[in-house]
């Protein structure tokens, strides 16, 4: 059974902000996913989990959000995380911009203090002034920017990424890109899934993933 905790005060390895160990899970049809898993990331900045389709990078990702158990393993994260999808439209559920980013906002914040929080995290990813704006009407490469300040807006300190420039024209991919980078020099921590080598130009480090396990860690471009 997965075991998600922060790490132990009197542990005698430093405090960071992602570590799994040991990660193991078959599904119940019989292919094993995840083949012992184990992965730290040291200190915040952007990470790069680089591999081909079906190596379990999204399912690991999957695990680390709590959205899949597997049968065996740790997660420890020292703040909560949000996961971000491919298509930023599944998981883009209500009408107006600022109404879908006061979904995951901690239930005690009185109005004020959500229309606050949405206008502040709006700003941090280029769409000042959205709170209004019809989720429909906007691109591609706005709806993930709006992704990423759902997860700002909820205080989520761990980023989980699946491959989101994906479906994105390669102006939209830099313009992610870029303001992930620029949100993780301010103290983010993000994993970013792609099977894009040009990307690993712009992060901290990068680990290779292959048939359900993860590989040490690749020389980048960061």
């Amino acid at each position: 059974m997965l075991e998600t905790k922060p790490p132990s005060p009197l542990s005698p390895s430093p405090r960071v902000p992602l570590r799994i160990s040991d990660l193991r899970l078959r599904w119940p049809s019989g292919p094993v996913v995840l083949d012992g898993c184990s992965l730290e990331l040291p200190h915040h900045g952007l990470w790069m989990l680089v591999g081909a389709n079906g190596s379990g990078k999204s399912t690991l990702l999957r695990v680390i959000t709590g959205l899949i158990q597997p049968d065996s393993g740790r997660v420890e994260c020292c703040r909560p995380s949000s996961l971000v999808f491919q298509n930023p439209d599944h998981q883009l559920l209500l009408p107006s911009c600022g109404a879908d980013l006061q979904l995951g906002m901690p239930s005690h914040l009185s109005s004020p203090q959500r229309q606050e929080r949405v206008g502040v995290a709006l700003e941090r990813v280029g769409l000042q002034g959205f709170a209004q704006r019809p989720i429909h009407t906007l691109s591609g490469g706005q709806k993930q920017r709006l992704a990423i300040a759902a997860a700002l807006a909820s205080d989520s300190g761990l980023l989980l990424l699946d491959e989101p420039t994906a479906l994105l024209d390669p102006e939209s991919q830099q313009e992610v890109l870029t303001l992930v980078r620029h949100l993780c020099s301010e103290g983010l921590t993000a994993l970013w899934v792609t099977h894009r080598l040009e990307e690993l130009d712009c992060c901290d480090g990068a680990f290779p993933m292959h048939q359900g396990t993860i590989g040490s860690a690749m020389a980048t471009g960061g």
